[in-house]
């Protein structure tokens, strides 16, 4: 694979369980992790659909399936309509700072009661102190972590990567009895004027699979491009087309 003028391994994974199909299995492209330039080829592989899972950057890579679509803000376009003009308004009293990436006991007892109310029985609501760090930040990644406080309390977490490509939303974990606050939404909020803060051109939001429920958050960010065949199209250019 070559990125520009950089020349990369690629790995292919074996079959595991899909995390979005119960019936499927998955496999990833992993960038060689251990190729010596792999920061610059990180920036650089966001654009081309990658996304980082600990120390691996990889990209779905499934024989029978296609639905995982990568997916991205236009920062420069984005303006929020009024259901995320009331989230901005709702989490106006939280103070919000980009800080160090690491494992605090604040934050894993944050991101143990997360996944422990949001991933019930699925293998994840156990999570030690090694898991939050090798599935969060890695040494070479360009790692900051936003936090939200109330009244100092930590109430979430945003893990962001910092490319010249734009920002990536890692991971973003938080206080699951504050469901009004749509805490998870206004994190993308406040990483997209970060993103316009540091004149990065997106913010880079993983995957988006068609009709899935676990995706249709992201639709309510207008800007929102999918990378096809063609490259990075509008999602509501797309739609409009297929309804066409």
């Amino acid at each position: 694979m070559t990125l520009r003028s950089e020349r990369v391994r690629l790995f292919q994974t074996l079959p595991h369980p899909c995390g979005y199909f119960a019936t499927r299995t998955a496999q990833n492209l992993v960038l060689d992790p251990a190729a010596p330039n792999l920061p610059a080829l990180y920036a650089l592989s966001l654009a081309r659909g990658f996304r980082r899972a600990g120390g691996h950057v990889y990209h779905p890579h499934c024989p029978n399936c296609h639905a995982c679509e990568p997916c991205r803000i236009e920062v420069s376009t984005f303006k929020p309509d009024r259901s995320l003009r009331r989230c901005l308004a709702a989490n106006r009293d939280l103070d919000v700072a980009a800080c160090p990436p690491g494992l605090t006991d604040e934050r894993h007892d944050l991101y143990a009661r997360y996944l422990r109310a949001r991933h019930p029985g699925g293998g994840m609501d156990d999570a030690s102190g090694d898991d939050f760090s090798q599935f969060l930040a890695a040494p070479w990644s360009p790692t900051e972590f936003l936090e939200f406080r109330l009244r100092g309390q930590l109430v979430a977490v945003a893990v962001t990567d910092v490319c010249e490509t734009g920002l990536s939303a890692v991971y973003t974990f938080f206080e699951p009895t504050l469901p009004r606050r749509s805490l998870g939404s206004f994190a993308i909020l406040r990483q997209i004027e970060l993103a316009r803060a540091r004149g990065l051109p997106h913010l880079y939001l993983g995957y988006w699979i068609e009709g899935h429920a676990k995706m249709g958050y992201k639709a309510r960010f207008d800007s929102l491009q999918i990378l096809g065949p063609g490259g990075w199209q509008p999602l509501a250019k797309r739609a409009g087309q297929a309804g066409g």
